[in-house]
């Protein structure tokens, strides 16, 4: 048996991005254990994968407000260690991811020097992957993944995936938010760049022209108020309480449709094979794969993978109108 630990430790729509790989080393390699290290505040995305064997976390984003915070991490990690790995693969191309990894075991395997976004991160790797960092995130992902296990993920692998993220029963009762005699929409309003936010007035014009059962989801306190100024403008629009990962999970399983900005959620969409439509201005569809029910819709600005602009704004330039003909067209497949 292969004891294989993967280290991707952030962010929500990366972590998606990387997770698609394990049902193809589950197929290759069945008595295989995968135990996957990430930050703790996103381990409810991995849990009640039947593929992985053991969500193991740490809580560097403290250690940096908190130095001595550090070291209790290093003796956690070190901990986890004494499983023996066969192999570690840094999935994320970092310098703390790496030496993250190279804490967990010896035989270490990440991207090469020139496909990583940190350079120095391939120092610390026994095993060197090369993958330009401007292909396809997903793609990248999965080339780190697998090569490393002496296979590879075709890209017709990736479309036929079946959907890897699993959720128990939600706290929230999502019955009360969703429809039966209208279509299920979510719409995702935030994420972690302001530029990378479509106008909440639009997604208004959207919920009006659409007519159908539009639901807002948010993650902070101005994403909620936002949300209400929303819900104020549409009588299509509801506000969903707070989520958690697993409710939320639970509640993209469920829906007809997601729209949103390139950020978690919609990623989340993809995972479940849940309908979607992601907006991007300021970072590359690159991020994405389009399928029959994945769709993307870009503004007109050209975009430099290595060096992200973060002033870009010009996702408001996607008209509202070319959301709800893409809409109608996925809800009526």
């Amino acid at each position: 048996m292969k004891k294989i630990a993967i280290v991707k430790l952030s962010a929500l729509g990366d972590i998606v991005h990387a997770m698609v790989a394990l049902q193809f080393i589950k197929a290759r390699f069945p008595d295989s254990q995968i135990d996957w290290l990430v930050e703790a505040r996103f381990a409810d995305l991995l849990r009640d994968n039947p593929d992985i064997s053991n969500v193991l976390t740490v809580n560097l984003k403290a250690a940096k407000t908190h130095k001595r915070a550090i070291f209790d991490e290093i003796k956690m990690v070190r901990n986890y260690a004494v499983q023996n790995y066969d192999l570690v693969i840094d999935a994320q191309g970092l310098l703390k991811s790496a030496i993250t990894a190279r804490l967990l075991g010896k035989n270490v395997a990440g991207f090469d020097k020139n496909s990583s976004r940190e350079s120095l991160a391939s120092v610390f790797y026994s095993q060197k992957i090369a993958c330009a960092y401007d292909e396809n995130t997903i793609d990248r992902n999965a080339a780190v993944l697998s090569q490393p296990l002496g296979f590879s993920i075709s890209h017709e692998d990736i479309l036929a995936k079946q959907p890897f993220l699993f959720f128990h029963p939600p706290t929230v009762n999502l019955n009360q938010f969703l429809r039966h005699d209208l279509k299920n929409i979510v719409f995702v309003i935030g994420s972690t760049w302001e530029s990378r936010n479509y106008p909440a007035s639009k997604f208004v014009e959207v919920a009006n022209a659409l007519k159908q059962n539009c639901v807002v989801i948010w993650g902070n306190e101005t994403e909620r108020q936002t949300a209400e100024t929303m819900a104020t403008q549409s009588p299509f629009i509801h506000v969903l309480p707070a989520l958690n990962l697993n409710d939320l999970k639970a509640l993209l399983s469920q829906v007809d449709l997601v729209i949103g900005n390139d950020t978690g959620p919609t990623h989340i969409a993809w995972g479940l094979n849940t309908p979607s439509i992601t907006l991007f201005g300021c970072t590359p569809i690159s991020r994405v794969y389009q399928t029959d029910i994945h769709k993307v819709l870009k503004s007109p600005s050209i975009v430099n993978p290595h060096k992200l602009n973060k002033l870009d704004n010009s996702i408001k330039e996607i008209k509202s109108i070319e959301i709800v003909q893409l809409t109608n067209t996925l809800l009526y497949l």
